[in-house]
């Protein structure tokens, strides 16, 4: 299907869009939180980087990474269509993840990335075993 506008008006729409957080991976970590007990987390707090949850008493900043976007490639999926712009685009999501990483580093936080693909159900227990280990290893 062709688009409705041209190359110069789609890019003027789409970089108006802004993203509001990925609610679908982040509530399925909040509900994994919960049934696991595990607290002190905050979501949506201000600090450059825009870490999904923090958990401030033992500096942790946790991302959630949607798999595509964050170039993850456990489902190999590559689009065909402007292969090139996603490549490009996905290079940058990378290289701007790396720099809040080492960002929260320097202030002497812990990061923890989550993949999307962490929070299907098969791969829950090792989410867990993960948050555990890093949440309850030096209490």
């Amino acid at each position: 299907m062709a688009d409705v506008f041209d190359k110069a008006t789609r890019t003027a729409v789409m970089q108006k869009v802004r993203s509001k957080g990925n609610k679908s991976t982040e509530l399925r970590l909040i509900a994994l939180f919960r049934k696991n007990n595990i607290s002190g987390w905050r979501r949506n707090y201000p600090v450059k980087g825009h870490p999904d949850f923090v958990f401030l008493e033992k500096k942790i900043a946790i991302f959630v990474d949607g798999c595509f976007w964050h170039g993850h490639d456990c489902r190999n999926t590559r689009p065909k269509e402007n292969a090139e712009y996603w490549a490009k685009k996905r290079e940058r999501n990378i290289l701007h993840d790396k720099e809040v990483t080492a960002i929260f580093k320097n202030r002497n936080w812990t990061v923890l990335r989550i993949w999307e693909c962490e929070l299907k159900t098969k791969n829950l227990t090792l989410l867990v075993e993960k948050l555990n280990a890093l949440l309850v290893g030096d209490s």
